[in-house]
């Protein structure tokens, strides 16, 4: 599980800016991560985690927050764990961010999980913390230690008016032992001070909010360069001809570099192309278009958007990759009475972060320095080691904020590009993505095809259901020519808990032409808008309410586990018996949203609900959209009403701006969210042909949370999944027009 000890007089405290007298812990913790093992080897879940917590003399506590905050508010959620068990006073906190190293185990900050997989190691960190101030209280007054107290960054004598702050005992208490584990006495619930509150602020709002962090494109460092990439249209494609000329007669451009081609797998390599090097961003951006490059595109160059929606198509009509098997289902449909199928497409997207990738380097006197707005320091500290062949140790990788992730700042491509050309040009460098760059050249969220199939016996049950899928998989990016998913499947696949005697879920094979990556929620986005879509479906197919048939086809309360039914589940990388597949949970949230949203309630005519509920990063999230028909055709969203059961609530505030977060996300793809590709070049290059939900598709968003005693689960991703088809439902309902494929602007309704 982890351990806790005094570290107080490492090293490594000097290098932490923390002085002798400070008391230090360090703790580990478990190794977990969502990545596949095509390349869990080259992640940073193989290292030794840690986190730190350390107390000045002057009482300040300083707790090092090993992840990165891209608005999730996760520097803000650390240290509220720690510091409650503490009994620290919050104006003492000092919130420091961890810089990639091994030593903190992964950093990661994706798959939803930073609070999810070190809630309880944080709540031990504090209290042995505690513990060990109030022992050193106990020696400084020769008391027993059970008659000491600590409250609000000082230790009491119960039996006197003595007190001490934190800071007065640091240097006793630097010289004890760490508490065993099994020894400490962690908070009731009842007395915590921070964890469930909502009115602890943001540690960043007041200076994010005026301007005063900094972001990877803030980084200035003295003497520095700026750098554009023109990089290949088409994956791994070659520079056939470079004419730099004209680009080199720009004031302001010191030199333009050819990068070497990338050889597949892509991983996180730098894409190559021509690197144009200038003393400002503005030379820079117009170096790079003066270039004259003719490009020799490779193999990808046959990836075009239509064809390949029919070849996924014909995939899913012969999987080869069965993934679960439960009951007979070919036998089962031939006794059915009836059955219904239906195809559902959602095309490939991308992460579009606010912020493009950014990232500053200084190769010099032996080290590397990094800045950048990375959601896995570990694995661009890795990446840059190998890409510069020189030893991880001697990377130094600075995180700043982050201006959204989603998921595409934990593939550090962009570090490595900076630290390449910070060596080959000998000085310091920022390298900049702009937003066409991340459009054109990122890694994408997969485009899937999918066909459902339900079976009816005489009474109209549900007794059989298949469901096929054909999705490049992201293993291609770690492993070139991987063409079938794997633990994809886990995602809103295999997990479907429907209480059906026959189910067979299926992949099949589908290349890939461009870099696959995960993006928020990764493959539980399209994967729940089919299942989600499929069960209103088979509701209006029989006729019934839609509400309560998904509670019927949820069936009784009781955990699932799919081993039974010959599929590998992952679980989010957590063991089913902390965190099952629960449909009373699943169940709750249905009924909890349905009562927010009124869902009995009669609506005027054109107006219409959807619901839908999704099981993911193991947090339940049901949800219900209401739409308005508009006399020209159009819809618009006019409410949305979530209801979360992420177990133990630490941060509220926080996951109620997840869940709006995630509905606006859930909203830009339902509506607009399309990447097409013609001859391997992706067609799409900003927001004008890229858009994203704006202000006017933003409705209310109705955020209930159920308290809940049970483990923490993940928060950032579990809200987009029940987004899309909740609002195809609900259009349905409206219309009785069905919507299978994504987005809608494509049919004008939007």
């Amino acid at each position: 599980m982890k351990t806790i000890e005094n570290v107080s007089r490492r090293g490594f405290l000097k290098g932490l800016g923390i002085g002798s007298t400070a008391l230090v812990l360090g703790v580990n913790f478990p190794t977990l991560s969502l990545m596949p093992k095509a390349f869990a080897g080259k992640a940073a879940s193989k290292f030794e985690p840690n986190v730190y917590v350390h107390i000045n003399a002057d009482s300040t506590v300083g707790i090092v927050v090993h992840r990165s905050e891209m608005g999730q508010g996760i520097r803000t959620s650390i240290p509220m764990i720690v510091a409650d068990e503490l009994e620290a006073d919050w104006q003492k906190i000092e919130v420091i961010q961890g810089l990639g190293d091994k030593k903190y185990g992964s950093q990661n900050t994706d798959g939803s999980r930073s609070v999810r997989n070190f809630y309880q190691p944080l709540r031990e960190a504090g209290a042995s913390a505690r513990t060990m101030l109030e022992q050193a209280a106990a020696q400084k007054w020769q008391v027993p230690v059970d008659e000491c107290v600590a409250k609000n960054g000082k230790i009491h004598h119960k039996n006197s008016d003595k007190q001490a702050s934190f800071g007065e005992l640091v240097a006793i208490a630097a010289t004890l032992t760490v508490p065993d584990a099994a020894t400490l006495k962690l908070k009731d619930k009842s007395a915590f001070k921070f964890i469930g509150k909502s009115d602890v602020a943001l540690v960043d709002g007041h200076k994010i909010a005026t301007g005063d962090t900094t972001y990877g494109f803030d980084v200035e460092l003295p003497g520095m360069r700026y750098v554009m990439i023109e990089r290949p249209p088409v994956l791994a494609g070659k520079v056939k001809s470079l004419d730099a000329s004209a680009s080199k007669k720009i004031s302001g451009v010191i030199d333009v570099i050819q990068l070497d081609d990338l050889t597949e797998p892509a991983v996180f390599k730098p894409l190559g192309g021509i690197a144009v090097i200038a003393s400002n961003t503005w030379a820079a951006m117009k170096g790079r278009e003066a270039l004259n490059v003719v490009w020799e595109d490779g193999e990808h160059a046959v990836y075009d958007s239509a064809a390949y929606k029919e070849a996924l198509k014909t995939s899913c009509d012969n999987p080869t990759n069965v993934l679960r098997n439960k009951g007979d289902v070919a036998v089962a449909f031939k006794q059915s009475a009836s059955s219904i199928t239906a195809d559902y497409y959602v095309p490939e997207l991308t992460h579009a972060p606010m912020e493009p990738p950014a990232a500053a380097a200084h190769v010099h006197d032996g080290i590397v320095d990094v800045w950048a707005c990375t959601q896995t320091p570990q694995s661009a500290q890795n990446t840059v080691a190998q890409t510069l062949g020189v030893p991880p140790e001697t990377v130094n990788v600075n995180v700043t904020l982050l201006g959204g992730g989603f998921g595409r700042k934990s593939k550090p491509d962009f570090v490595a590009e900076a630290a390449l050309i910070s060596k080959l040009i000998k000085a310091p460098v920022r390298v900049m993505w702009s937003r066409e760059d991340e459009i054109k050249n990122g890694y994408y969220h997969a485009v899937s095809f999918q066909k459902l199939k339900a079976g009816f016996d005489q009474n109209n049950k549900v007794t059989a259901w298949q469901h096929h899928v054909a999705l490049p998989t992201i293993s291609s990016t770690f492993s070139k020519g991987a063409d079938v998913i794997g633990f994809e499947g886990d995602l809103g696949l295999v997990d479907m808990p429907y209480h059906i005697d026959h189910v067979r879920c299926a992949a099949g094979k589908a290349p890939a032409h461009t870099r696959i990556g995960w993006m928020r929620s990764v493959t539980n986005i399209n994967q729940a808008f089919a299942v989600c879509s499929f069960a209103d479906e088979i509701a209006h197919h029989k006729g019934v309410d839609s509400k309560a048939h998904l509670l019927e086809l949820i069936g009784p309360d009781r955990t699932i586990d799919v081993a039974k039914e010959q599929a590998k589940y992952g679980n989010y990388g957590e063991g089913l018996d902390k965190f099952p597949i629960d449909t009373k949970r699943l169940k709750n949230v249905v009924n909890r949203v349905a009562d927010m949203a009124q869902w009995d309630k009669k609506r005027a005519k054109g107006t219409g609900l959807g619901i839908a509920v999704h099981r993911s990063f193991v947090s339940y999230v049901a949800c219900v959209v209401e739409v308005q028909t508009q006399p020209d055709g159009k819809i618009n969203i006019s409410n949305i009403w979530m209801s979360v059961d992420c177990g133990t609530a630490v941060n509220p505030e926080r996951i109620r701006s997840q869940m709006e977060g995630a509905a606006i996300f859930g909203i830009s793809l339902t509506f607009y969210g399309e990447l097409t590709a013609k001859n391997g070049v992706i067609q799409q290059g900003n927001f004008d042909d890229y858009p994203l939900a704006r202000m006017t598709d933003a409705p209310p968003t109705h955020v209930d949370i159920v308290q809940s005693d049970a483990l923490p689960g993940g928060v950032g991703e579990p809200g987009v999944p029940p987004i899309a088809p909740a609002i195809c439902n609900a259009i349905y309902a409206a219309t009785g027009n069905r919507y299978r494929e994504l987005p809608l602007s494509k049919v004008g309704i939007v």
